[in-house]
């Protein structure tokens, strides 16, 4: 093997590594995965990508897309799935390294109640659904329910920085409408072309350039099989060396599933620095310290509590399943409220990871055996600065944060391969994450010793025995490839309708 070829390998399987310390639980996405976020599902984030943008002639943006309200059946009526008009939804970017946010963008929502009311005998009564008839046009008078929304950029520190509106490029209005979920065929027969009303060009204070703004219900493209995974890993083929077919040989658990997409595409040079190619970000929501529960909420909407005071943030997420099976449970609450600067008060949990161990003690009888040296110094150094030669910043103060850099090339829909760095595509997963990185088969098999395989231990601080299991290629036996997800912004697919059955 050439140096620059096991160089290269290096970057990728140490990528991955990280991730996989990360994201212990390379199972599920972070859906449901801490107390107070199950409890509260309309600020739970659940998956984060950022990434090149690969639709053609547009290379020179970078796409962010934070995921919020997890595992929404297309039937969620009569509701379905408002984001919460009481909460801050933030996506957060550090383009020097030193672990703070530089830029912030912040997502505010308003619902608004028409009351569409029916004659009755001699009455006009309210109808009971959030529409009372087709639904084909932003702010149809069908909508019983409108859902508006508002941006800002925060430059420097996102609470006393500098605040400015984003606005639409198409007139200068400062709130923006987001489409209604896809009810059904009989209430929206034309979806896509009514959510495509709501993509919208922007300007960004700062930004001499526009950039483009969805926010949406879209089909959720992450693909696991989260019921035999948190069953113990009752997976029954964990490896393609077990079964020739393990990589397909188990149910996608999202496959009928949507969530509330905010998609941001920018100009990279807005994003990063002229000497600084790596950008580093992070979804952040937050909730009103103060609540108080009306025993007597008066008509309309949401008024059966009373927020207010300063803003709390409840939920976080960079890198895939961090806090779902890498955090200890008692500490999932405290890592979500939480900043990438605080991060050496989890460091216990990635030096000495539990998956390996759960994983070893599962499937010991097929002749699995967990990496053995300790500490993953490999691993702490992956995950909280990025690798040299891909994605380190050049100054780093150690961070979990999602790190992107903007000087690899996007690679189009169809050339993309869905193991990212470790496939030979380092535009993909770790550097960055696409809709189509099949990052639970990627971290499984970092999590289990690739790294060490590589025999370079001045590099990983591993060598090949110390991971009896590290060639293995493991799997949750959920594939995903290219049809879930699109080749143009905002690349994840329109959601399925509640209605008809299927």
């Amino acid at each position: 093997m050439s140096a620059t070829h096991f160089k290269l390998r290096s970057t990728v399987a140490l990528v991955m590594g990280a991730l996989s310390v990360l994201s212990m639980s390379s199972f599920a996405s972070s859906h449901r995965e801490a107390p107070f976020v199950s409890q509260n599902p309309s600020i739970d984030a659940t998956d984060f990508y950022m990434f090149r943008s690969y639709e053609p002639g547009r290379e020179n943006y970078t796409t962010m897309v934070a995921n919020y309200v997890s595992l929404q059946d297309p039937p969620g009526g009569p509701i379905f799935f408002p984001m919460n008009q009481n909460g801050l939804y933030e996506i957060h970017v550090d383009n020097n390294g030193d672990g703070k946010e530089d830029l912030t963008f912040q997502f505010q929502f308003k619902n608004e109640l028409k009351d569409i009311a029916l004659p009755i005998g001699d009455k006009q009564v309210s109808i009971p659904g959030i529409n009372g008839g087709k639904i084909e046009a932003v702010n149809s008078p069908n909508l019983q329910m409108r859902e508006t929304y508002t941006v800002n950029v925060v430059h420097g520190d996102r609470r006393s920085g500098q605040r400015q509106a984003v606005t639409n490029a198409a007139g200068g209005s400062a709130t923006f409408d987001k489409p209604v979920d896809n009810i059904g065929n009989k209430s929206i027969p034309d979806y896509a072309a009514y959510a495509g009303q709501h993509l919208y060009g922007i300007n960004i204070p700062g930004c001499g350039s526009p950039g483009r703004m969805f926010v949406g219900q879209r089909k959720d493209p992450f693909v696991v099989n989260v019921g035999e995974a948190f069953d113990l890993l009752n997976i029954k083929t964990p490896a393609v060396e077990l079964n020739p077919n393990a990589e397909r040989s188990a149910r996608d658990d999202l496959a009928r599933k949507n969530v509330t997409a905010i998609a941001l595409e920018l100009p990279t040079s807005c994003l990063r620095t002229a000497t600084e190619p790596v950008v580093g970000a992070w979804t952040t929501a937050s909730l009103r310290q103060g609540r108080l529960i009306d025993p007597a909420p008066e008509s309309g909407l949401f008024t059966a509590t009373k927020d207010g005071g300063p803003w709390a943030q409840v939920s976080r997420l960079a890198m895939p399943l961090v806090n779902e099976l890498v955090i200890g449970l008692k500490d999932k609450d405290k890592f979500n409220a939480s900043k990438p600067s605080g991060d050496a008060q989890f460091l216990a949990y990635v030096t000495n990871p539990t998956l390996a161990a759960i994983i070893e003690s599962q499937f010991s009888s097929a002749g699995v055996k967990a990496p053995t040296k300790f500490p993953r110094n490999d691993l702490v150094t992956t995950f909280l600065t990025g690798v040299p030669g891909l994605n380190k910043p050049a100054n780093i103060v150690p961070s979990e944060m999602m790190r992107l850099n903007t000087d690899i090339a996007p690679k189009a829909k169809g050339s993309q391969n869905r193991l990212g760095v470790i496939g030979g595509d380092t535009a993909g997963f770790p550097n960055g994450r696409r809709p189509g990185d099949d990052v639970v088969d990627v971290e499984l098999r970092v999590m289990m010793g690739k790294l060490c395989t590589l025999n370079d231990p001045g590099t990983f601080g591993c060598a090949p025995a110390d991971a009896p299991a590290g060639t293995l290629q493991f799997t949750d036996g959920a594939y995903t490839d290219d049809s879930n997800y699109e080749a143009a912004f905002p690349y994840l697919r329109t959601p399925l309708a509640g209605s008809p059955q299927e």
